[in-house]
């Protein structure tokens, strides 16, 4: 038999079916009439339908009946047994040269010698020009030159679910022009605008895929919504629905969003990686498959879920797994509704809680002895406030006046909840001049009355000294108050799967891996915000506005402490802050980061050595842009570093 990754040249599906994980029946599940309303919301595998068609309802995914086996094998042109075995020695000496030369060339990034686990075998299948394979790289078949021989295929495999509908991975140009899917949405070199040039092949994408996915219907298939990168596939038999997105690789990049990139900029895509970061899969279409599936059984072994259509959705695939599973248990918090921002007296202004954003013209004693520019920032600091806070659930009660005041009041601070204060002055108390306002809305000549989370009113309630105004209660005249009956910590099971599975990446160098729970976790929090995300009703829940804004203020005030700590050991004050990334100007000598490598402490994100030039930069500057821009030009060449999952959290 041929080894892992190399092809068999018939397209004959063995003998016998797949064998999926042992708990792989954790998702199968009947219709959506048959279950109790909890259930249905407990469901896994249909939940991310809705992902990109906004209010169109999910199926549930489920087993196949051996029936739809017995429509393969009845098939007039069913395939045959595989042929004679193919011994690997067999294979051309001139393309095992080739594959030596290359890599003499070039060593592949440490994360694509490292081996691939089976943990995704029976829940995936990867399809590419030269034939088909499992995650972990056993052979199935030769090249899929049809649709008819796709349904086939897929048929046969029995794939199921495992936190998202099984899927299918079609691999490289190649393998696409073999299934009629090519596109030719020009270049975008010839474009001014890459969202046009995106636009334009998402829609040429969906035309041809409606044009050659006759065959699929033909044989049972339903599409949910319309087909792009991703074809959602339904197939009901009896009283049980069979579910398989086939993701089509190529074409990842046609459905860009926050998730994906930025304007003219790609960005992480996914499972598949980040091309501008160095993490995408390997150019040659075999070594592509094989990083492929090692990602997706390492996705499988250490979330416990299949990789989402998004980043976003990976998140929330792990949430929804978590509930299941105390659901199931009975014990832990369950959270099955919605937490939507209660009716203010008044628009909130802008973001609840927003991040803030901060900088300032050095002084001389800034600059006396400075030799670097360094920026720090929160390691992982979203995932690591999110492990360490209780939030509120259920319907929140709305109290005005003294009632609202009393209930401030906790041993522990105060509950879950929305509060309506007065901000004082800036400089009407005695705040550190070289560190920003202590709540972005904060303003200097006046005071200003508006809504905060309870992290921001304890916050507020700090000492100066670590980061606070050092404000009683009464200082901050509450009028109002929205508080939710029951807290806890809902996501610290959730945290804690994510932050092993990124010391997993860390301690084997897999970059690639650690970069995709970057973008998982704070693609999760950001969505969080937005209702028209989670319309389904089994994702509802997942809409938060509330958490979001107590994640961003928990990081925001642990920032801050950690700047008045660093003033009072190092005398050094930051020039700029930006989210939850601090920068200073050092001496050579002086290291103000923390020594530990737990998540939320704080480390080097990129340094640079002051020469006379950009020196004088600062010495020079006459206002915050001067400042700005000075740092922009120091750290021009470090900004991809930047985009780590150590680093900088970004824009939600």
């Amino acid at each position: 038999m041929s080894g892992p990754w190399e092809q068999i040249p018939l397209f004959a599906l063995p003998e016998g079916t797949l064998t999926a994980s042992p708990d792989s029946t954790d998702d199968v599940l009947p219709d959506d009439d048959v279950l109790p309303d909890d259930d249905a919301a407990s469901v896994d595998a249909g939940v991310f339908v809705e992902a990109d068609q906004a209010g169109s309802e999910p199926a549930v995914a489920a087993h196949r009946e051996s029936s739809e086996q017995a429509d393969v094998a009845d098939a007039d042109d069913a395939p045959t047994p595989p042929s004679p075995e193919v011994d690997s020695e067999e294979v051309d000496s001139d393309e095992v040269a080739d594959d030596e030369a290359g890599s003499d060339a070039a060593d592949p990034p440490v994360w694509e010698t490292l081996p691939a686990g089976e943990d995704a075998d029976g829940h995936a299948l990867i399809v590419t020009a030269a034939g088909t394979y499992t995650p972990s790289g056993r052979e199935l078949t030769g090249p899929v030159d049809s649709v008819e021989k796709l349904d086939k295929l897929i048929r046969w495999a029995a794939l199921t679910p495992l936190g998202a509908p099984a899927q299918i991975w079609v691999v490289g140009q190649a393998a696409c022009e073999l299934l009629g899917w090519i596109i030719d949405p020009g270049s975008e070199d010839d474009v001014d605008d890459m969202e046009a040039l995106r636009n334009r092949a998402a829609q040429e994408l969906t035309a041809v895929l409606h044009a050659t996915l006759t065959p699929l219907l033909n044989a049972g298939w339903e599409l949910r919504g319309d087909p792009g990168h991703v074809v959602h596939l339904s197939r009901s038999i009896g009283n049980f629905t069979s579910m398989v997105d086939v993701v089509i690789e190529p074409y990842v990049w046609t459905y860009w969003n926050k998730d994906f990139g930025w304007h003219n900029r790609v960005g992480d895509m996914g499972i598949l990686g980040s091309p501008t970061a160095g993490t995408y899969l390997p150019d040659d279409d075999l070594p592509a498959a094989r990083e492929l599936g090692r990602r997706l059984a390492w996705c499988a072994k250490h979330l416990g879920v299949l990789p989402g259509p998004t980043p976003a959705r990976t998140g929330a695939a792990l949430v929804d797994k978590i509930k299941r599973e105390r659901t199931r248990s009975g014990k832990g918090i369950v959270v099955t509704t919605p937490g939507s921002v209660p009716p203010l007296d008044g628009p909130p202004r802008g973001d609840l809680e927003p991040a803030v954003g901060w900088t300032r013209v050095p002084e001389a004693d800034d600059l006396d002895n400075a030799h670097r520019l360094v920026s720090i920032d929160q390691r992982a600091a979203y995932l690591a406030s999110t492990g360490m806070l209780e939030f509120g659930y259920g319907q929140p009660t709305h109290l005005t006046g003294g009632a609202a005041a009393a209930a401030a009041v906790g041993e522990k601070g105060a509950p879950f909840g929305l509060w309506r204060i007065t901000l004082p002055a800036g400089q009407a108390l005695s705040l550190p001049e070289k560190l920003p306002l202590p709540h972005p809305h904060m303003l200097a000549d006046q005071p200003v009355q508006t809504w905060v989370t309870s992290v921001s009113l304890d916050g507020l309630c700090s000492p100066v000294a670590d980061g606070g105004t050092g404000a009683e209660l009464d200082d901050l005249d509450i009028t109002e108050a929205w508080i939710y009956p029951q807290q806890g910590r809902a996501l610290d099971k959730w945290a804690k799967i994510l932050r092993e599975a990124r010391k997993a990446a860390v301690d084997t160098d897999d970059e690639a891996t650690k970069r995709f729970l970057g973008t998982c976790y704070k693609g999760y929090i950001g969505r969080m915000v937005n209702p028209d995300m989670w319309t389904a009703k089994q994702m509802q829940h997942h809409h938060q506005p509330l958490w979001r804004a107590s994640i961003i203020a928990h990081c925001r005030w642990r920032g801050r402490r950690v700047a008045m700590r660093i003033a009072r050991e190092h005398g050094r004050w930051p020039v700029r802050t930006v989210t939850d990334s601090w920068v200073y100007l050092l001496a050579d000598s002086e290291d103000i980061a923390d020594a530990s490598e737990a998540l939320g402490k704080m480390s080097v994100e990129k340094y640079v050595i002051l020469t006379d030039t950009l020196l004088s930069a600062f010495t020079s500057a006459e206002d915050v842009h001067d400042v700005n821009l000075a740092i922009m030009a120091a750290f021009a060449d470090n900004e991809d570093a930047a985009a780590d999952d150590d680093e900088g959290e970004g824009v939600l």
